[in-house]
């Protein structure tokens, strides 16, 4: 005599096809919420790079205008106006890269 369990085989498996069935809709609504995260987390940076660039482009034309600026300044000033402003700064500032020179420096270094 074969060994017969004390339930059904077909209700078994119905119930592992319930649970499987729950399974697959817990996972669909998992699935679903993360693509809904990812949807605004992508839109937030997207806004957010947008933001970041026109904070950048806004900068590069105040930069401009400032070395323009400081340019023409220094063509206006008289060499003592340039000698007692430079003496006033500090030695980090009189080393910066991307500073000019006057023409009163150049002429005066060896190179």
């Amino acid at each position: 005599m074969a060994f017969q369990p004390p339930y059904s085989p077909s209700l078994f498996k119905r119930k592992d096809n319930a649970s499987g069935a729950t399974v697959v809709a817990i996972d669909n609504k998992i699935e679903q919420a993360m693509d809904l995260v990812k949807n605004h987390l992508m839109y937030a940076v997207r806004e957010e790079v947008e933001i970041l660039k026109e904070q950048i482009k806004e900068l590069v034309e105040k930069n401009s205008q400032l070395e323009r600026e400081n340019s023409l300044l220094k063509t206006l000033a008289s060499p003592e106006q340039l000698e007692k402003f430079e003496s006033q700064l500090s030695p980090d500032e009189q080393t910066t890269p991307g500073a000019t020179n006057s023409p009163e420096q150049d002429a005066g270094s060896a190179v």
